[in-house]
C-alpha cells in the first residue's frame, strides 16, 4: 500500500545506511564529488549535458553541487510528492524560482498573459525586466470565460505570440481567486492555433500544496516562495517549481547556468520543515477561520478578504468550492481611516509582528499599499482592491484567542 504524503516526508529519498545510520540526512556541505573512475565521470557528464539518456535501472551520479547535491535531490523528491508532480526544482529564493521559470520559456517578442494581481516582486520583474528584453505582458483584468479572453486576444492580434499564461491564486494581497479551469481552457485554445506550445504557470504560495493543487487542473508549472508555508519558520529564503519532467527540464537547465540552485544547508532546513507541513498548515487555517469571522463583525473593519466567506460573493465562492480544499491562513482586511487608521492599528499590535513575508509559525501583519506592493502604480493598486486601509495578516500557530485579543486591543486604538 502506498504511504500517505505525511509519512513520506519522513523518509523519502534517504536511507540511514548511506550515512552511518543517521536517522536524518546529514548536510552534504561540499562543492564537488569524487568519481570512482574516469569512465564514470564521463558517463555522468554525458547524462548531465543531455548527450545521452539514463538506461533502465541506471542512476545518475553526483558531480558538482551546482548540478546536483544529495540534500537538494532529497528535497526535490519530497516536493514532487507533495505537489503530485513528476519533478521539482529547488531554488535559493522564490523570486529566483519565478524568474527562472519565466525566462526558461519567454523570448523577445513573446507575449505573457498575466492576471492583474500578483506579488510585488513578480509584478516588477514582469513589467520592467521582461519588458526591457522585449517580452510583452498582457494583463487579464477579468478571467470570466474562455470565449471572452480569446476574443480579446484575437481583437488585439496577440494569439500567435502568447507563450505563457501566469497567475497567482489566491492573489496577493486581496485573496482574490482565479478560475484555473478557464485559464487552462484559454491555453488549450491557443495551442490549437499556435505552432509553439503555450505553458501555464501558477504561483501557489498562498494555498499549496496542501490546500490547492493546480496540476490536477492541468497547470504545467507550479511556483512557490518556499520561504513561506513550505518552510514556515522565518529562517530560510527558498523557492521551488514543480511540474512534469518535460516542463521542469528547461527550468533546471537554465538554473544550472544562472546559478540559482538551493544550497545544501538551506535544502536541509527546508526538508526538516516539510515533516511538519500538514500539522502546521491545518492548525493555521483553523486559526484563520476564527479570526476572519471575528474581523467580519468588527465595527472598525470595513471589508474582509478570505476565501469561502459569503461576503466574497457567489462567483468567488464557486471557484473556491471547485479548486480549493481549505481557505488557508491569509486574511486581508480594510481598517477604517485609510493609511492613518491602518498604521495606528499596526503600530499597536503586540503579539502579532509587524513584518512582511507570510506563512510562518508566528503571525505577521503588514501594509501592502506602502510595503510589499510599493512599486505597483497607485492607480493599479486602487483598481484591484489594494486600498490605503488594507492590512494583510498571515496567521500563525499561536492560540486563536490570544491572536483575537491582540487584534481587538489594536483595533480599539483606531
Amino acid at each position: 500500500m502506498e504511504k500517505h504524503k505525511e509519512s513520506m516526508m519522513m523518509s523519502l529519498g534517504y536511507n540511514p545506511e548511506w550515512s552511518e545510520g543517521s536517522i536524518k540526512p546529514p548536510i552534504f556541505q561540499t562543492s564537488t564529488f569524487g568519481f570512482k573512475t574516469a569512465e564514470e565521470g564521463k558517463r555522468f557528464f554525458e547524462i548531465a549535458y543531455g548527450k545521452s539518456q539514463l538506461e533502465p535501472n541506471e542512476q545518475m551520479g553526483l558531480i558538482y553541487s551546482r548540478l546536483n547535491n544529495p540534500n537538494m535531490q532529497i528535497l526535490e523528491e519530497r516536493l514532487a510528492v507533495l505537489e503530485g508532480s513528476e519533478d521539482a526544482a529547488a531554488f535559493e529564493s522564490g523570486m529566483s524560482a519565478i524568474s527562472t521559470a519565466l525566462l526558461a520559456y519567454l523570448k523577445p517578442n513573446d507575449v505573457l498573459l498575466i492576471t492583474d494581481q500578483v506579488y510585488g516582486g513578480t509584478h516588477h520583474f514582469v513589467h520592467h525586466f521582461l519588458k526591457d528584453i522585449g517580452v510583452e505582458a498582457y494583463v487579464l483584468s477579468a478571467v470570466d470565460s474562455v470565449a471572452d479572453i480569446m476574443g480579446e486576444l484575437t481583437a488585439k492580434n496577440l494569439t500567435h505570440r502568447v507563450r505563457m499564461i501566469y497567475t497567482e491564486t489566491p492573489a496577493n494581497p486581496t485573496g482574490k481567486l482565479i478560475d484555473l479551469s478557464i485559464l487552462e481552457g484559454v491555453k488549450n485554445e491557443l495551442n490549437k492555433q499556435n505552432e509553439l506550445p503555450v505553458i501555464s504557470a501558477v504561483d501557489n504560495t498562498y494555498l499549496g500544496p496542501i490546500w490547492q493543487n493546480p496540476i490536477e487542473i492541468g497547470t504545467d508549472l507550479v511556483c512557490y516562495s518556499a520561504t513561506k508555508f513550505l518552510n514556515g519558520h522565518s529562517d530560510v529564503i527558498a523557492g521551488a517549481v514543480m511540474g512534469s519532467k518535460e516542463h521542469i527540464g528547461p527550468v533546471k537547465g537554465l538554473r544550472t547556468f544562472l546559478g540559482g540552485m538551493i544550497a545544501p544547508y538551506t535544502a536541509w532546513l527546508l526538508t526538516r520543515s516539510l515533516e511538519t507541513l500538514h500539522v502546521r498548515m491545518d492548525y493555521q487555517t483553523k486559526n484563520a477561520s476564527q479570526i476572519a469571522a471575528y474581523l467580519e463583525q468588527h465595527e472598525k473593519v470595513t471589508r474582509v478578504y478570505f476565501p469561502g466567506l459569503a461576503s466574497m460573493g457567489a462567483r468567488q465562492n464557486a471557484i473556491y468550492a471547485n479548486q480549493c480544499k481549505a481557505p488557508g491562513a491569509m486574511i486581508s482586511f480594510v481598517v477604517q481611516g485609510e493609511e492613518a487608521g491602518a498604521f495606528r492599528f499596526l503600530n499597536n499590535l503586540k503579539l502579532i509582528k509587524l513584518a512582511v513575508s507570510l506563512g510562518s509559525n508566528e503571525s505577521l501583519a503588514q501594509h501592502p499599499f506602502s510595503m510589499t506592493h510599493a512599486n505597483v502604480p497607485d492607480e493599479e493598486k486602487i483598481s484591484t482592491g489594494v486600498a490605503l486601509g488594507l492590512v494583510r495578516l498571515s496567521v500563525g500557530i499561536e492560540h486563536a484567542e490570544d491572536l483575537i485579543a491582540d487584534l481587538a486591543q489594536a483595533l480599539e486604538k483606531v
